[in-house]
């Protein structure tokens, strides 16, 4: 089962204002931040787009990225112990319950870099819960429908197994995380806790759409069904 991190599993957290203040002091401006879409998309991706608007060229853009996330990773540092991630309904008891499951094997499809990701859930109290390195990350590439077939690649070097994506399931709360799965032949669970209505994830062709994952069991059972 590969998840996704924001809107999926937790919400809320310093990460946009972290996001800011790290573009502004590597390259002074976020651009128009305020008002943008950050939802599904990479974190590359999203400073990219960002910076190209505010006329920054594009190796200016890929000659700040290093700076950029070690900024990033040090404000998200300094301000989630005041303001952590919160987790939202059901997912400590879902996840688990899957940990429980012989059958089962969590990992994580994301727009967040690496670290990002990390510190959120620590900050959340779930990092445990995912094996370390089994993913793919906005670090790894910034084109989201890359990133399942790399957590695959990871999974099968960490059990020894190779997955069929059809065992697979994507999990998320966007149809850019729909989309990224039907693209690699997973299952697809949507899930409306972000931004995105159930007749919008519906409609970006999720195999099942949840209002959320409170109901665990139920839940549990249908990631487990392959």
């Amino acid at each position: 089962m590969l998840f996704d991190i924001d809107g999926t599993l937790v919400a809320g957290g310093p990460a946009k204002e972290a996001f800011r203040l790290a573009l502004v002091s590597v390259f002074g401006t976020a651009g128009p931040i305020r008002l943008h879409e950050f939802a599904g998309k990479t974190d590359p991706q999203i400073a990219r787009e960002l910076l190209g608007r505010a006329g920054l060229s594009a190796e200016e853009i890929e000659a700040g990225f290093p700076r950029l996330w070690d900024a990033y990773v040090e404000e998200l540092t300094r301000r989630l112990p005041e303001t952590p991630m919160e987790r939202l309904p059901g997912v400590p008891e879902l996840l688990v319950a899957l940990e429980e499951d012989p059958g089962a094997g969590l990992g994580l499809v994301t727009g967040n870099i690496g670290e990002g990701a990390r510190l959120k859930l620590e900050s959340a109290g779930l990092a445990a819960c995912f094996p370390e390195g089994v993913g793919g990350f906005g670090s790894d590439d910034e084109r989201r429908e890359y990133l399942p077939r790399l957590a695959m690649m990871r999974a099968a070097d960490r059990w020894g197994l190779d997955f069929d994506p059809g065992s697979v399931v994507v999990v998320g709360d966007t149809p850019r995380d729909v989309d990224c799965g039907k693209k690699n032949g997973t299952r697809t669970v949507a899930v409306a806790t972000g931004r995105y209505s159930r007749q919008e994830l519906e409609e970006a062709g999720a195999d099942v759409v949840l209002g959320d994952l409170s109901r665990v069991a139920e839940v549990a059972a249908l990631l487990l069904d392959d």
